[in-house]
C-alpha cells in the first residue's frame, strides 16, 4: 500500500485553530484515500518547533528529524501552505530550507533520500498567487529529490481583496474537486510505479 503524508504549513501554530490549508489537504486525502492510498496524520509544522538551517539536524530542541523520519517514510508528501504576500508562506519555506541538506545525504549511486518519493501541493489564499507559489514550491522540491507528476498543485484563491477563506465555503467548488481527483490520481500512479521501478541513479 501506497503512503502519503499531509504537511500544512499554515501559520496558525494552534492545532485546533481551523485552517483552510487543512480544508484543502482534508479534500487532496478523501481523494488518496479514494484509491487506497494510506493518509497518514497531518503535520502542522508551525506547531512544531523546526529551527532554522540546512542541516537534517540542527541540534538540541530541534523537531524537524522527527518530523523528516514520517516524510521519508511515506510515497507522497502534500506540502499544503497558504499564499502570502502573493507567494508560499514562510512556514512552508522553512521545511524546504531543511530539506536542502537532502543534496548531501545521497546513496553509493548520488540518489538522495527523497529520490523515487512524489510531491504535490495544496494551496490556499485569499488573493492571486497560486501560480507563483506552486513555481517556487515544485522547483525547489525537484531540486532536492522529489518528482512532481502531471497536475501536481489542487489550489484556490478568493476575489481579491475578498474576505472569504477555503475554510468558510458550504461545499468545494467543483474545478477544486476535480483537481484534486486528478492530483491524487497522477500522483499515486506515479508512486506506485517509482516504489516498482526506482530511479536508477549514477551507475558506475
Amino acid at each position: 500500500m501506497l503512503k502519503v503524508q499531509p504537511l500544512n504549513c499554515t501559520l496558525k501554530r494552534d492545532t485546533g485553530q481551523p485552517s483552510s490549508t487543512d480544508a484543502m489537504i482534508a479534500v487532496l486525502a478523501k481523494e488518496f484515500a479514494a484509491l487506497d492510498v494510506e493518509v497518514a496524520d497531518t503535520i502542522r509544522v508551525a506547531s512544531h518547533n523546526v529551527l532554522a538551517g540546512v542541516t537534517s539536524d540542527e541540534g538540541e530542541g530541534d523537531d524537524w528529524p522527527a518530523i523528516r523520519e514520517k516524510i521519508l517514510a511515506a510515497d507522497i508528501l502534500i506540502l499544503g501552505t497558504p499564499i502570502w504576500m502573493g507567494q508560499a508562506g514562510s512556514v512552508a519555506k522553512r521545511a524546504l530550507e531543511r530539506m536542502d541538506a537532502f543534496l548531501s545525504e545521497t546513496d553509493e549511486l548520488g540518489r538522495m533520500p527523497s529520490y523515487g518519493k512524489v510531491a504535490v501541493a495544496a494551496i490556499v489564499g485569499n488573493e492571486d498567487g497560486a501560480h507563483a507559489a506552486s513555481a517556487q514550491i515544485f522547483q525547489s522540491l525537484n531540486d532536492v529529490g522529489w518528482t512532481i507528476p502531471a497536475v501536481a498543485a489542487c489550489y484556490w484563491v478568493g476575489e481579491a481583496m475578498g474576505s472569504v477563506d477555503f475554510k468558510d465555503l458550504k461545499e468545494t467548488p467543483e474545478m477544486v474537486a476535480k483537481t484534486a481527483k486528478m492530483v491524487a490520481g497522477n500522483a499515486a500512479h506515479l508512486a506506485g510505479l517509482l516504489k516498482d521501478n526506482p530511479f536508477p541513479g549514477e551507475k558506475a
